[in-house]
């Protein structure tokens, strides 16, 4: 379940004191990866000393519920639903007004979004934080999981008939599966209206797609596809490079360097595209497949996925009348022969 999707009472993040007073804030990292079997540290900030810390675990389907209360004073856990200590457990963090929820032993089952919570009296309704989605994967959390992305660019088809370009980005074999993505031109400061599919599960990663459309005339200037990801308190930000139709090509070569407060900024990664002058009719033509509509890369790796599947079944109903054949209905396969 993505945090936008995370019911409307709980994206409450301050309430205001009684006499004007500075409101409180609640502030918890986007997303936790844990492996099956270890723990996960999930962080909670107040702005002010507050009382207590509640916890809450909200799983798709389900109803939110209460799974922990740390009593910030005393340092006393008081434990909800029939959980254990070596399953659950808090502690003040080593911030000013700041706490910790251990999960440990993770499973698949402990997936969810974790909020923290502070019940003021003073308050006039409780104050949640926006929530840390927890993701458990059988693979090394430090494993590089940063989405991998593979460029189409605009065909000279779509240009000559529609006086437009699409640039589209395949974004594959990411983990978890929350990221944002934004499109601008190379040296401007706006977000420009893009176009986003599903994201979608393989296996034990996920793939998303992307593109932008833009007018003949803009596809003089580079644009590019900003992609954020954060993990474990750390934020990975890539820059994706679409060169104008008046580069030939363009060469890019990976570089990143660690930023301040655990940040992994990314170069722009650089990327070879030919020229959109045809130099033969060959060379349109493959140009002309290299950018399909998104939906129609949508069908076409469905219709793919049915065939495969059609092809499978036709297979196991061979092995089936075979196995008839061969172990005892010899009457099946004698064509109407008598013997």
């Amino acid at each position: 379940m993505l945090l936008s999707e995370a019911p409307i009472f709980l994206r409450l993040t301050a309430v205001p004191l009684a006499g004007g007073v500075a409101a409180i804030s609640l502030t918890q990292q986007a997303v936790a990866v844990g492996r099956v079997g270890s723990s996960a540290t999930l962080s909670c900030q107040a702005s002010a000393y507050v009382s207590y810390i509640h916890w809450y675990l909200h799983q798709e389907g389900t109803a939110l519920k209460r799974i922990l209360r740390l009593d910030m004073s005393r340092l006393y856990v008081e434990r909800y639903g029939g959980l254990e200590v070596d399953k659950i457990d808090a502690k003040k963090g080593k911030e000013s007004n700041s706490c910790e929820l251990s999960v440990k032993k993770l499973q698949k089952s402990d997936e969810g979004v974790y909020y923290c919570s502070a019940w003021e009296a003073h308050s006039p309704a409780p104050l949640f934080g926006a929530g840390t989605l927890l993701r458990v994967t059988d693979k090394n959390p430090d494993e590089d999981t940063s989405p991998k992305p593979t460029i189409f660019l605009p065909s000279i088809a779509e240009v000559n008939l529609h006086k437009a370009g699409t640039y589209l980005s395949l974004l594959e074999n990411f983990f978890p599966d929350v990221i944002e993505i934004d499109w601008k031109e190379q040296d401007g400061k706006t977000i420009l209206t893009s176009q986003q599919g599903n994201t979608m599960k393989t296996k034990d990663t996920y793939m998303k797609y992307t593109w932008l459309t833009v007018s003949e005339e803009s596809m003089g200037k580079e644009h590019k596809c900003i992609v954020k990801q954060e993990k474990n308190k750390r934020r990975f930000e890539q820059e994706i490079l679409f060169p104008s139709i008046n580069k030939g090509v363009v060469t890019v070569s990976p570089l990143s360097s660690p930023g301040d407060g655990g940040v992994d900024v990314y170069s722009p990664i650089v990327l070879v595209r030919e020229s959109l002058q045809p130099r033969t009719s060959e060379m349109c033509e493959t140009n002309r497949w290299l950018l399909l509509d998104p939906r129609q890369v949508q069908l076409v790796n469905t219709s793919a996925y049915y065939t495969y599947l059609l092809l499978v079944i036709k297979s196991m109903v061979y092995t089936v009348i075979i196995a008839i054949c061969l172990l005892g209905r010899p009457e099946l396969c004698d064509n109407g022969k008598s013997s």
